[in-house]
């Protein structure tokens, strides 16, 4: 079931899904209204002839006035959505164009447009007027005029949101909300202690009692995107065996790597590994479902291209330290998930690769300090997201880890800072963590 929730909600994400969604209800829609319009007689006096056409000719004339419109703006829409794809891929990196192709109200703008238009082409289709025979569908024309007025008010809130789309604060401050939601779906329990294991026996000696080794190998080149791991563990605990994950969500799989073995009693049957390999998504690209370095990433590259000799913005680097910086103080306080897993007996049944904080402290600040050299600003708001974040961890590794960051940031600052006075600040601000 969650693999089929990942796979509709990679659809969702996709930029045609809801535009082809919104014209199949624009042609259900129109089909529906025409028939109404059959059944219906609506009054053409008082008030009627404001709202109402009683002109076959004036039918048509406001039909093809709002098709035409609607596909010329649409065609509009769909180059100003381009521009901004192609701002944004060269002022904050390739990889931050999926985060706008997900914005919904973008979909909805050009499924809207089109939709009208080809609403517009059905109802006009339908009207007939000849000495003989005559039908206007006028609620239906009423519905068409009301979507071209909804269709003006979704303009200007497209162009708006598509002004403040592309403003580098708005865009690091997606991402963060973006870390935010990973946080709270993929560790979703307070600090405890994540390296209890929950099970009897060691495991290497489970290992051992499993006469029966089978490797699950990758089916193509990729990413991996998703792991289904109820399914996984239901497969493994139904034939009383010991799965081990070579990989976790965000790593890269060459066709025929070994991704995993399964440690068996008896032999497991060709069918069995076929099902199990079907349990892990892998795809051309990354994506944030199982992968919070994936955001982690994007805020990361957004400070590398501010802080690079072209560009030259040490404050839009700042800003992303800023958001890193308070998702990291949110992850001293989470429960990260223990590589072992057990069935409902408690007996051992998936060892997996997981996330630490460590490594996901390292994900955040190293290419930073990297291409910090030089700014005194960038390298001292470094030196102060680390004491912040040190503040918050209660865990003795975690700061161990911390002053390790620290102490490199402050060596980057000895090299590169010539400054007396900022290398001063640099030294002064270290000495509450080193």
């Amino acid at each position: 079931m969650k693999k089929i929730l990942f796979s509709f909600n990679e659809l969702k994400a996709t930029f045609w899904f809801v535009p082809v969604l919104i014209i199949v209800l624009s042609i259900l829609l129109a089909t529906g209204t025409v028939i109404l319009d059959e059944f219906v007689s609506l009054p053409q006096d008082g008030l009627g002839r404001f709202f109402f056409v009683n002109s076959a000719a004036s039918a048509r004339s406001i039909l093809t006035t709002i098709s035409g419109a609607m596909i010329g703006v649409a065609g509009t829409v769909f180059s100003v959505t381009l521009v901004a794809l192609t701002l944004a891929s060269s002022q904050f990196g390739p990889r931050l164009i999926k985060n706008f192709m997900y914005v919904r109200l973008n979909q909805v703008v050009l499924g809207s447009y089109v939709a009208t238009y080809l609403y517009c082409l059905l109802v006009l289709n339908a009207i007939k007027g000849s000495d003989s025979f005559t039908f206007i569908p006028s609620i239906s024309i009423l519905l068409a005029i009301a979507a071209a007025f909804v269709n003006i008010i979704l303009l200007i809130v497209f162009i708006h949101n598509i002004a403040i789309s592309i403003q580098a604060d708005k865009v690091i401050s997606d991402v963060s909300d973006i870390m935010s939601n990973q946080i709270k779906r993929l560790f979703p329990t307070e600090i405890g202690d994540e390296t209890n294991k929950d099970f009897s026996g060691s495991v290497d000696q489970l290992k051992e009692n499993c006469s029966f080794v089978s490797p699950i190998l990758s089916p193509k080149n990729g990413y991996l995107q998703y792991i289904d791991t109820e399914t996984l563990l239901e497969i493994v605990s139904s034939h009383n065996g010991l799965f081990e994950l070579n990989f976790r969500p965000g790593d890269h799989l060459v066709e025929d790597i070994e991704v995993g073995k399964l440690y068996s009693i008896e032999e497991i049957d060709e069918k069995v590994l076929e099902r199990l390999q079907r349990q892990f998504v892998v795809g051309k690209t990354k994506n944030a479902q199982q992968d919070i370095e994936f955001s982690i990433h994007q805020m990361v590259e957004i400070a590398a291209r501010a802080l690079s000799p072209g560009v030259n913005d040490p404050y839009t680097a700042i800003a992303c330290i800023d958001n890193l910086k308070a998702m990291l103080c949110k992850l001293t306080q989470v429960n990260f998930p223990s590589k072992y897993r057990v069935d409902e007996e408690k007996n051992l049944r998936i060892i997996a690769e997981t996330f630490d904080f460590n490594g996901l402290l390292s994900a955040s600040f190293n290419q930073i300090r990297q291409f910090s050299a030089g700014s005194p600003a960038v390298i001292i708001r470094l030196m102060e997201a680390l004491i912040t974040i040190n503040k918050f961890t209660e865990k003795e590794d975690y700061k161990r880890n911390i002053a390790h960051h620290a102490q490199m940031v402050l060596n980057v600052g000895k090299d590169t800072i010539k400054e007396a006075s900022d290398l001063n600040d640099l030294l002064e601000r270290s000495k509450s963590i080193l």
